[in-house]
């Protein structure tokens, strides 16, 4: 990364500019809970439905095309409208570039006001997801398009570009911006400044490619959606600025601000003359309510629903949007009751409640009275039928008085609950400094909070509590693999295609280049049977970061393990040809045992196995894993028969250039293979001899070591090849000290388990039984 750019400024993302407000896809429908989980069915219900921005599945397919077909219309007419407004310039006065520029800087500076100042809090950027309605409710009315038109548009290259004239040459600087990030996506200094630059340029057509380019690798920072809008607005294209902040809300449903800048955008552009505007902005509330309202600082989104349900004289929604409020825990839940309270005692009930809620109170304080006042006529035959006002007024006014009471008593309770709620949540709250994304790695004692964060939720909270936690760390946490594969562990137990999608969105837009998450996604597919899509993961994730053994040797092993040897030995053939050069002798010798022990452990073809150990020990001739691996091979057949064998391959360990300690180590092993088995005592006697002169330039090596008199370069080979030695067994020097049982302890532990910088890779591969 390169120098970071000011932090006060708006557009870094420690702005409230940068900041993301939620999970994208992880609120789509199409990974419900599904019925065969094994969660307790209390909360199924609630995990089922915590996903609402978008209709169902089914929806989507049935209506994609249709919705697309709009969409694309609605581009060609924002062209032609842009080629109009050209030819006019063209016959009448121009404008002039300053003022052009002018304007731009006027449109781009209210834009960053818009969005934050620097010293503005962050309240709303805690979010998490509510519970979704039914797709015939409200709240599914009004943003179906969104999944319908930006899904799969989101899903693909998101670019809209076909809606401006192409024929309008880049700005100057932008081909030279965009290609530092083409090259460097990771570069977010380098996005900052091409953002920037066409914004302020004005140009449509490079500022759709610069910002769908943008947010295929960030789409978690809710500023430059608005950005986005803000650039289709100024230019006239309307319906693709709305197409815009549907993609945005897609991409991060929790963000309170976002929602409440479209909310405004729709308040000031839509349609009237149809007479379903109040329903549209309800239909939107209600989608950014369910979304983001459960976040514990989505004050401000609950505020304005309020407000607005004010100024429509809807007292009785004002109520139930209250009612829902008050059991959610939030940073401002006491401020809520309060206003609450408030608004019941300025307000007559038969105005601010529902006509049920209504006239169950009448009934039941009627009830009440009936019961303490001794009176014996029945109270309903008094009431007058629905909301209408009792007939004496000194009843009407006790009757207001006493529901207002009631309304509030029972609430109370409520209150209470979420109160206790809150105060158990609290220092975790207050823990969270950053909520938001950037790509700046987080403090430990951040990481920590949320580690412990969510293992509270874990243990106390609701799955619906839980998931809606994930979502919210995983905007501050989205470049750190822990939380993502810890939500996926937890998701097993409730939805596969949950686990799918949230292994899909951490390794193709935020992580694709950690291993650990490819290799556990890879690992689920192939468990649910999808082998194909195993391999693509796998593979995907070689080409982005080649020559990771453990990638290899999974593809290797993913092919073995469903039968295709031949693939899986030429994998394996590829990684040894690979390694061209001196310095990848090492990682040849690797892939060479691997393949050899598969050729003759798997595939039964102890010639292959060996032809590929001599041709590996050619070029790397230093190499004790190489020599131990061929007398393991050797080994494998019977003794006597194998005798010349095993004696020419001892004799090509000695006469290599292997260390001193290590050939005195071969040596020893082959006085004791032809002690136990040899048939020719003339070759044991001289191969006892070579031993023994051997140990005289080992004992004399020894000496000028104790002396101070050992080259450098001895010191470098015997420091380099100590590893190498640790995996043979210690043997005394002398001619008494033989071990009739080395075999034994020859396994394959011994000659692969400390194989340098492979070794780690045991844990994935462990050596078979001896």
């Amino acid at each position: 990364m390169t120098g970071m750019v000011d932090t006060n400024t708006p557009e870094n993302g420690d702005s409230q500019a940068m900041q993301g407000g939620g999970d994208a896809d992880a609120f789509l429908p199409d990974w419900t809970m599904s019925s065969s989980n094994t969660a307790p069915e209390a909360h199924q219900y609630q995990l089922e439905n915590t996903h609402t921005l978008v209709p169902a599945a089914e929806g989507l397919a049935k209506e994609g095309s249709e919705k697309s077909e709009r969409a694309t219309k609605r581009k060609r007419k924002c062209k032609q409208q842009q080629q109009e407004e050209e030819e006019e310039d063209d016959g009448g006065a121009t404008r002039s570039d300053s003022g052009d520029d002018n304007a731009t800087r006027s449109d781009s500076g209210d834009d960053n006001n818009d969005i934050a100042t620097p010293g503005e809090q962050h309240p709303a950027e805690l979010t998490e997801a509510a519970p979704t309605s039914d797709a015939g409710s409200p709240s599914n009315m009004e943003l179906e398009d969104a999944g319908k038109e930006g899904g799969e548009e989101s899903e693909t290259a998101m670019v809209l570009s076909d809606a401006a004239p192409e024929e309008a040459p880049f700005p100057s600087e932008y081909e030279r911006l965009y290609k530092v990030v083409e090259e460097n996506s990771e570069d977010f200094n380098g996005w900052v400044y091409l953002l920037q630059y066409v914004e302020q340029e004005n140009h449509l057509v490079a500022a759709r490619k610069a910002f769908d380019a943008f947010f295929l690798h960030y789409p978690y920072c809710y500023g430059y959606w608005k950005k986005y809008a803000d650039i289709e607005k100024k230019n006239g294209c309307v319906h693709i600025a709305d197409e815009v902040y549907r993609r945005g809300l897609q991409a991060i449903p929790l963000s309170v601000d976002l929602w409440l800048h479209y909310i405004a955008f729709l308040k000031e552009n839509q349609d009237t003359s149809d007479g379903e505007a109040e329903s549209r902005i309800r239909a939107t509330y209600e989608h950014a309510v369910l979304a983001a309202g459960t976040d514990f600082r989505s004050d401000r989104l609950w505020e304005a629903y309020v407000t607005w349900e004010t100024e429509q004289d809807k007292l009785a929604n004002v109520t139930a949007v209250y009612d829902r409020i008050l059991g959610i825990p939030t940073q401002l839940y006491s401020q809520h009751f309060q206003k609450f309270k408030d608004h019941v005692t300025n307000s007559n009930p038969k105005h601010s409640l529902s006509e049920a809620e209504f006239v169950q109170l009448r009934a039941e304080l009627a009830a009440a009275s009936t019961t303490s006042g001794g009176e014996g006529e029945a109270p309903e035959e008094e009431l007058p039928p629905g909301t209408e006002d009792l007939a004496d007024p000194a009843k009407r006014v006790t009757e207001i008085e006493n529901m207002r009471h009631k309304v509030i008593e029972t609430r109370q309770e409520i209150f209470n609950h979420n109160e206790h709620e809150v105060s158990k949540r609290w220092a975790f709250e207050e823990g969270i400094k950053r909520p938001y994304f950037h790509v700046k790695p987080l403090e430990k004692t951040q990481l920590t909070n949320w580690r412990e964060y969510l293992d509270f939720e874990l243990e106390n909270g609701t799955p619906e509590r839980v998931v809606v936690l994930f979502e919210r760390c995983l905007i501050a946490c989205a470049l750190y693999e822990e939380f993502w594969i810890k939500y996926a562990k937890y998701l097993e137990g409730y939805s596969i295609e949950g686990v799918r999608h949230v292994y899909k969105k951490a390794c193709t837009i935020h992580l694709p280049k950690k291993p650990a998450v490819h290799l556990l996604w890879a690992a689920f597919e192939e468990q649910q049977g999808n082998i194909d899509e195993a391999r693509r993961v796998l593979k995907s994730l070689e080409e982005a970061m080649p020559g990771l053994a453990m990638v290899r040797l999974r593809r290797v092993s993913l092919e073995r393990r469903h039968g295709n040897l031949d693939e899986a030995e030429a994998l394996l053939r590829d990684a040894i040809t690979n390694g061209k050069s001196a310095k990848d002798a090492g990682e040849t010798s690797f892939y060479a045992v691997k393949l050899a022990r598969q050729l003759m452990k798997v595939q039964r073809s102890k010639g292959k196995a060996k032809k590929v150990l001599l041709e590996a020990i050619e070029k790397d001739q230093a190499s004790p894993k190489l020599y131990l691996n061929l007398l393991e091979l050797e080994y494998s057949g019977d003794v006597q028969q194998n005798e010349a064998d095993i004696v020419a391959c001892f004799d090509r360990a000695l006469s290599s250039p292997m260390p001193l300690e290590a050939r005195l180590t071969f040596s020893q092993r082959k006085v004791e293979f032809l002690e136990d088995f040899g048939s020719d005592v003339n070759v044991l006697v001289a191969a006892y001899e070579e031993h023994q002169k051997l140990l005289k330039d080992d004992d004399s090596t020894k000496r000028k070591a104790e002396n101070g008199s050992q080259g450098p370069d001895t010191k470098r080979a015997k420091t380099d090849d100590a590893a190498d030695s640790q995996m043979m067994p210690d043997m005394q020097a002398g001619q008494q000290a033989y071990n009739y049982n080395w075999y034994q302890q020859y396994n394959y532990q011994n000659t692969w388990g400390q194989y340098n910088q492979y070794a780690g890779y045991n844990q994935y591969y462990p050596p078979p039984p001896t």
